[in-house]
């Protein structure tokens, strides 16, 4: 995973904690730490982790004490620990989640500022409890799109999961687009080089966006000059056509002449007399001894 915190930062030691378990992470992401958003820079965000699939913001809270025991979350009432309010090192803040929403509220915008399209922007409260102190669970899902970690160096297997698993849609996010975010961020980007080596694709697959106009394809090159065989061929089937249309012209012309009547020949005399029909047969009754029958 690569990790770029911002210039100038000052970070707790729950965020150093929380920065030393992205990097002993072998996930393919980026992690933009103490990121500026907000008109001119004016809100801080602990951390905003971009994979190949998508986008979660994180609100880090460390402790005051070591508090052990069964975590107990809500929306509207502050962090429990087996039934003790959650002691934690920001005392003005007793329940992250409505930070946590604000932040996630502040980053797409700032993102889609930059013209760049988030897709569903999901985001997670990390806890860092000291060292050695066992809180559970170590995951809960306030709802969706909203999740609890609790991590530290020695136990970062839920925060591993959730970084692997929190986004299902497909490799949207490619080595430029997150170069583009880390700028709008505000945080220094990493090369495109290390981006494509953690794994990020050169130019995702898939994409909420749509897809770029790509670039017409290469003019084809100008033909090149016809040589002195294909001029020689090309008058050949020239000559060849002609003849062929003045042998046709010829037949056509003979077969004319044929049937045109000769100079002085005189028609053949034709005669309108009808020649008269015999009378009809009209049998008599002839006498016995008569001399004409």
């Amino acid at each position: 995973m690569l990790v770029k915190i911002r210039p100038g930062a000052q970070l707790s030691g729950a965020e150093q904690e929380f920065v030393d378990c992205l990097r002993a992470l072998p996930s393919t992401a980026f992690a933009a730490v103490d990121a500026q958003v907000g008109d001119n820079g004016t809100r801080q965000i602990d951390a905003v982790v971009i994979t190949p699939r998508g986008v979660t913001v994180v609100e880090v809270r460390g402790f005051r004490r070591r508090q052990s025991g069964i975590l107990g979350v809500s929306d509207d009432e502050p962090f429990t620990i087996s039934g003790t309010p959650a002691d934690f090192d920001d005392e003005n803040v007793a329940n992250p989640i409505e930070r946590l929403e604000q932040a996630v509220f502040a980053v797409k915008s700032k993102l889609e500022r930059a013209l760049i399209d988030p897709g569903h922007v999901c985001g997670v409260v990390a806890l860092i409890p000291f060292r050695g102190v066992v809180v559970r669970p170590a995951r809960t899902n306030v709802r969706s799109g909203i999740d609890v970690i609790v991590a530290n160096v020695p136990d970062a297997t839920e925060l591993r999961i959730y970084l692997e698993g929190f986004a299902a849609g497909p490799r949207s996010w490619s080595a430029d687009r997150v170069i583009s975010a880390a700028s709008a961020l505000g945080v220094t980007a990493p090369s495109r080089a290390e981006l494509i080596a953690d794994g990020f694709d050169e130019q995702a697959a898939h994409s909420h966006l749509p897809a770029a106009l790509a670039p017409p394809p290469p003019a084809p090159p100008p033909p090149s000059p016809p040589t002195r065989s294909q001029h020689a061929v090309t008058w050949a089937v020239v000559a060849v056509a002609v003849i062929g249309m003045l042998v046709v012209f010829g037949v056509v012309a003979t077969a004319v002449a044929r049937d045109e009547p000769h100079p002085g020949s005189e028609p053949e005399a034709t005669s309108s007399t009808v020649a008269p029909s015999p009378p009809p047969y009209r049998p008599r009754d002839c006498y016995p001894f008569q001399t004409d029958c």
